[in-house]
């Protein structure tokens, strides 16, 4: 059974996620900038979000990260909760 981590950066706007996808690009640290910015509860561990397995996630964010490099930041990624810097740490197929 495939299965999957990822850490996340939730804000509100399309504009900001991308702010925030330009600075990790540019050498800020993604668990730092998770917990400034991030409006999800996750921040306070940098965005982590643990281990979980297809449909555990909204599709949006299901379909990221199940089909993204790993370690390479993705974004934004729009849901209903908002938009959505993602990197996925570790995936087994």
């Amino acid at each position: 059974m495939a299965h999957a981590s990822a850490r996340h950066i939730l804000v509100s706007t399309e504009a900001q996620c991308n702010e925030l996808k330009a600075a990790i690009e540019g050498g800020a640290d993604f668990a730092e900038v998770a917990r400034q910015h991030s409006s999800c509860p996750s921040r306070a561990s940098g965005g982590e979000l643990g281990t979980f397995g297809p449909g555990q996630m909204v599709p949006e964010f299901d379909k990221v990260v199940f089909s993204a490099p790993v370690n390479v930041v993705q974004g934004p990624v729009k849901t209903q909760f908002g938009y959505h810097l993602v990197e996925v740490t570790s995936r087994q197929d």
